[in-house]
């Protein structure tokens, strides 16, 4: 079966939305567990106790951001660079906390020394808490636009120096956007620590998950409002005949109040997506409170599929606008890789997304149970 440009343009839309929420969902837990880390463990016992929930998975969980990333350079190759030009610093900040996780994970038990410990607990945290704050910043950018162009060769051009690039990104609606974020895996991470743990963690990560989700609530209700009266959106008024190469310079893009929200009115069962995202936060912290972490962490989930999925559909075709030349935004029609490349890519998600998914669930099953102060006495030169 040969799929036409157009319907795998869409596709792989959904596809790398698909592993966006993904990435959100395994490595967001343990993102989760990384910021909780100093708080919620008392003793270095229970610290060890809150590793060891995600110390298994943690590296196979991140290689969703990574497959993600490769997606994007794949599917949208004009996307990947201009955004990896605009969010340099950003990204740069991201991948040094980053490091602080796989040596975090290992070397943190190897000494006795507290001072030590207490030193890569931090690690972790940043490693959880600077990624959380900054994929949430990045999302509160794209909505308001990129300040970048086009020029005739398709190149991106920004303005400014390269070192002054961060600050302009950290605006009050892209903090409030980070903020979300941030509450938003915490809780996820929260609910982890509830299933894999006993009291007094789990006790404790209970009162974590209705702080941060009711955090999460709030902010995405005021993120709402805010796009729907302080934020204009992007629309495309002119723009080539399907069929035609892709080429972002020809279209005609207006930026108008309420674009944004036009989708809601055009194909209302969009709003499943902004509804999915309230009540699966607000059913995560009744279930935690209820002690039902299974299912929250279900609707935890949900959650997270339902905001991710909310600002996706609202910039729909949109997947990077520009704030300074509307016309050179970019979106699913003018910014992918040739038909052959995207049909490619798409049986192979086909063949070995399933094989991934089947070793994924496997390797939960096999090593499935609560973390005990216990068993980490018991396994004290093993364990992390």
């Amino acid at each position: 079966m040969i799929l036409d440009y157009e319907t795998l343009k869409f596709i792989w839309w959904i596809l790398v939305g698909a592993l966006l929420i993904g990435f959100a969902v395994a490595d967001g837990m343990d993102m989760g567990v990384g910021t909780l880390l100093p708080f919620l463990g008392r003793t270095d016992e229970e610290r060890r106790v809150m590793i060891n929930t995600v110390g298994p998975h943690w590296d196979g969980n991140q290689v969703w951001l990574i497959t993600a990333g490769g997606a994007i350079f794949a599917a949208w190759p004009a996307v990947y660079a201009a955004a990896f030009s605009g969010f340099y610093m950003a990204m740069l900040l991201v991948l040094f906390a980053l490091f602080f996780r796989p040596v975090g994970f290992d070397y943190r038990s190897k000494l006795d020394s507290p001072r030590w410990r207490r030193a890569w607990d931090w690690g972790l945290f940043a490693g959880g808490a600077v990624p959380s704050l900054i994929f949430g910043v990045a999302f509160g950018n794209l909505l308001q636009g990129v300040p970048f162009h086009l020029d005739e060769m398709l190149r991106a051009h920004y303005e400014g120096s390269l070192l002054g690039a961060l600050l302009p990104l950290l605006n009050p609606f892209a903090l409030l956007s980070g903020l979300i974020s941030f509450a938003m895996l915490s809780m996820h991470g929260g609910v982890w620590l509830q299933l894999r743990t006993e009291a007094p963690i789990a006790q404790r990560a209970r009162s974590a998950v209705v702080i941060m989700g009711l955090a999460a609530a709030i902010g995405f209700a005021v993120g709402g409002l805010w796009v729907a009266f302080g934020i204009d959106g992007y629309r495309v008024v002119s723009q080539p005949a399907p069929g035609s190469l892709p080429n972002p310079l020809a279209k005609v893009v207006v930026v108008e109040p309420g674009a944004w929200l036009a989708i809601y009115s055009q194909v209302p069962v969009a709003l499943l997506a902004p509804v999915v995202g309230f009540a699966g936060i607000l059913g995560t912290v009744l279930l935690s409170l209820a002690n039902r972490p299974g299912l929250a962490f279900i609707t935890s989930g949900l959650g997270m599929t339902g905001i991710v999925g909310t600002a996706g559909l609202s910039m729909f075709p949109f997947i990077m606008p520009s704030s300074t030349h509307p016309n050179s935004s970019l979106t699913i029609w003018d910014a992918p890789s040739s038909h052959l490349t995207l049909t490619v890519m798409f049986w192979a998600v086909v063949i070995f997304l399933p094989i991934v998914l089947a070793y994924t669930v496997w390797c939960y099953s096999h090593m499935w149970g609560k973390v005990t102060v216990r068993e980490i006495q018991a396994r004290s030169h093993s364990a992390y």
